[in-house]
Formats: C-alpha cells, sequence, structure tokens
C-alpha cells in the first residue's frame, strides 16, 4: 500500500502549470490584485466545501471521495486550457477548489487507517514523510516535463492540457484500494447524519484546546506559505529578463528555463525534507520541540526577506524561498502526526478537513491582502515591489512564537 500511496502523491503533483500558474495569469494581462483575487476565490470555496466533504468522507467512503476530486481537477484543467476571459478562471478555480477540498484531508485518513489496521501507528510521521517525498519527486518530473512544454509551445496555456492525463491514471490507482481504506461508510447516510457528524467533529476541534491550538498553527504556517510561495515566480521571471542568455527565444521560454531550475531544486530539497522529517522529531526529542524549532527558523527567514525583497537582492531571496519550501516540507508531516494523535478513527477525514479549511481560510486572506500591497505599495517606489510579501508573513509567525506553549496538554 505505501507503494499505491506514493504512486497517488506522484500523480497528484503531475501539474505542469504549477511552476508557471502566476505566469500564466500575468501573461493574460492580469494584475497581481486580481490574481490575489483569484486565489482568494480558490480558497473561499475550499473553505466552503472542505468541512462537508470531509463529512462526506468519513460517511460515505474515502476512495469514492477521491474520485470526485480528481474528475473535478480534470474539469478545472479544461477550463483553464481553453479560456481566456478572467470570468472563465473563476469557473476553472471553482473545480480546482472542489478538487482540493475532496482529496486534502481524505487521502491522510486512508493512510492513518492503514498505519491503524497494520499495528503501525508509531510510524506516522516516517511513513507520512516518505510518501509526501514521492510526491515532491513528482514534482521535480512534472517541472521537467513543464519546461518542455513551454519550450515547446511557448505558451502557458497547454500545460493544463497535458495534466490530464496522469489525473486519469490516478483515477485507476483508487480503483485498486482495499476496501477497508473506506473508513466506517454507513449504510445509510441522511441529511440529517451528516450534519450531525460535522457538528461533532466542529464541536470537538473547538472544545479540545489542542486541537484549535494546532489549527492556528496551520493558518500561520501553512495558509501563509500558500500565499507567500506564489510572488516566487515573478521573482525568478524578472532575474530571467535581466540575464543575457537565450535572448531570441520568447518571454515565456525564457522564464521557463530559470523557473524551471530553482522549482527542481526546490522540490528535490522538499522530497529529502520530507523524508527526514522524523529525524528532526528524533533530535528535538519530541513533535512539539521540533516544531518549535521550525517556527524560530520560520520566522528568522521572513524577517532576512524584508530587505533583501527591499533592495531587490533577489538573488540571495531565493536561497530563502527555498528554505522556506525546505521548512514547510519538514514542518508538515509533523503538524499532521501531531493532529492524528487527537482525533479519532470515525472523525479523522473531518477533522483533518477541518485543518485544511482553516489553512484555507488564512490563504484566503492573505494572498488579496499581499497582491494589493505589491500593486500599489510595493510598485510606489518605495523599494523592491515585493517586500510586503515578506513584511505581511511574518506578523503571524511572531504571534505564534509569543504564544506557542512548550508542550499541548495532555489529551
Amino acid at each position: 500500500m505505501i507503494r499505491r500511496f506514493s504512486l497517488y502523491g506522484f500523480l497528484k503533483n503531475q501539474r505542469y502549470f504549477e511552476p508557471f500558474i502566476i505566469l500564466f495569469f500575468l501573461q493574460q494581462g492580469l494584475s497581481f490584485t486580481q490574481i490575489g483575487i483569484l486565489i482568494g476565490f480558490r480558497e473561499l470555496f475550499i473553505n466552503l466545501i472542505e468541512i462537508p466533504s470531509g463529512a462526506v468522507a468519513d460517511l460515505f467512503g474515502r476512495r469514492r471521495s477521491m474520485v470526485l476530486s480528481f474528475i473535478a481537477y480534470i474539469i478545472s484543467f479544461t477550463v483553464f486550457g481553453f479560456s481566456s476571459d478572467y470570468w472563465h478562471f473563476f469557473v476553472a478555480m471553482f473545480f480546482f477548489a472542489v478538487g482540493e477540498a475532496f482529496r486534502t484531508g481524505t487521502h491522510k485518513a486512508m493512510i492513518f487507517t492503514w498505519l491503524r489496521l497494520q499495528g503501525r501507528l508509531d510510524e506516522k510521521t516516517r511513513v507520512y514523510g516518505y510518501t509526501r517525498s514521492w510526491s515532491k519527486i513528482g514534482s521535480v518530473v512534472s517541472t521537467i516535463l513543464a519546461v518542455l512544454f513551454v519550450l515547446i509551445t511557448n505558451n502557458y496555456s497547454y500545460v493544463f492540457f497535458f495534466a490530464i492525463v496522469p489525473y486519469i491514471i490516478g483515477l485507476f490507482n483508487f480503483l485498486s484500494y482495499p476496501a477497508e481504506l473506506e473508513g466506517r461508510p454507513e449504510k445509510s447516510v441522511s441529511f440529517k447524519k451528516t450534519a450531525i457528524h460535522l457538528w461533532e467533529c466542529m464541536r470537538s476541534a473547538v472544545a479540545n484546546v489542542n486541537l484549535r491550538r494546532l489549527i492556528i498553527e496551520s493558518i500561520s504556517f501553512e495558509g501563509v506559505y500558500k500565499a507567500v510561495d506564489t510572488y516566487l515566480q515573478p521573482i525568478l521571471k524578472n532575474i530571467a529578463l535581466m540575464l543575457p542568455i537565450f535572448i531570441l527565444w520568447g518571454e515565456a521560454q525564457r522564464s521557463s528555463i530559470i523557473v524551471g531550475a530553482v522549482y527542481i531544486i526546490i522540490y528535490f530539497a522538499a522530497a529529502l525534507a520530507s523524508r527526514n522529517a522524523h529525524r528532526l522529531v528524533r533530535f528535538a526529542g519530541n513533535e512539539e520541540a521540533g516544531s518549535r524549532m521550525l517556527w524560530i527558523l520560520n520566522a528568522v527567514i521572513y524577517i532576512a526577506l524584508i530587505p533583501l525583497l527591499y533592495f531587490e537582492l533577489y538573488y540571495i531571496s531565493i536561497a530563502f524561498f527555498v528554505l522556506l519550501a525546505i521548512l514547510q516540507n519538514i514542518w508538515y508531516p509533523i503538524l499532521l502526526s501531531r493532529f492524528d494523535a487527537f482525533a479519532t478513527e470515525e472523525k479523522g477525514a473531518t477533522v483533518l478537513s477541518i485543518e485544511s479549511q482553516a489553512k484555507s481560510l488564512s490563504t484566503m486572506i492573505f494572498a488579496p491582502l499581499i497582491g494589493l500591497l505589491v500593486d500599489y505599495v510595493g510598485s510606489q517606489n518605495m523599494g523592491g515591489e515585493f517586500w510586503p510579501v515578506a513584511a505581511v508573513a511574518i506578523i503571524p509567525a511572531l504571534y505564534i512564537l509569543a504564544t506557542q506553549p512548550k508542550k499541548m496538554l495532555s489529551a
């Protein structure tokens, strides 16, 4: 099963558009504010669908939810590939949000269910980190292929069509999952049962001080990182256009070389980081101590990025963006392991969906805010245009460090 879990992650990350999504929007003539609104719209609908999707997965079956997720992704990629009008992108983002909502907490819950059935729960950080590393290896392969696609077509739109093929293969992979990984779906499920299940999960997440704390951490680390990470693409594009190389190529082709090279480094580093997250836990002594170490490093990086981006020291800034990616891929397996310690088997997918929803809520707020600041503050001759990205991100990081307990309360 670990191989099939890893294959899922590998195929899921064959998103050939991912290293170029912001550049694709810029190619379509969108401003950073419009891009931020699009990202906020996507996260809003992930938010609206996320928790109900977890309840559906727990009650109707997790494999069925994953199939629905991948079908929604395929529709989204198709709309993106054919669209050019701004409002079309909202349609594509909606279906993308459906795919994300029905996937995120669901597959993680399936992994933890399998570990329980195998009596290997003590390996959850190591196993999840291993399967996540294959997602990042998939991203490396995806980036290499994406660069080739852009070089051949000189257009970012076609990469959406190419992404459909691995997602169809992913549908067949889910059909090979054993039935026991469905969880414990009800034979007959009514709207009332779903609502009651949802309410119980939300109440436990809010009432349990440990779960509540972990959700706040997810908002402040993962949600903010998702909003910040997208700005690496325009920074790399600026560097690519300044370099006196490949000058006979089109703008998209020149940018794809630099963007692709940096993202390959990021994904390789992320794969190694995720696979070795359990080593940090062992070094720190426990998951809470390891998490605190990562929060300190996270804050230091954002503080350093403010002057680097302000003075347009982009070459050094890229190294710090790579470090952020490494930290995020060590931190996330540890976070999920901490979540699983306070979630029951029956409510696992829903609780993890609550975590993912909270993260989406954070991105929904921060993405448009950062876009506005980049357009109307960073671009107004007040230093490099991207310094507000780090200035906003440091605020939640400092809050977490100021309020983080040294250990979680006992369950």
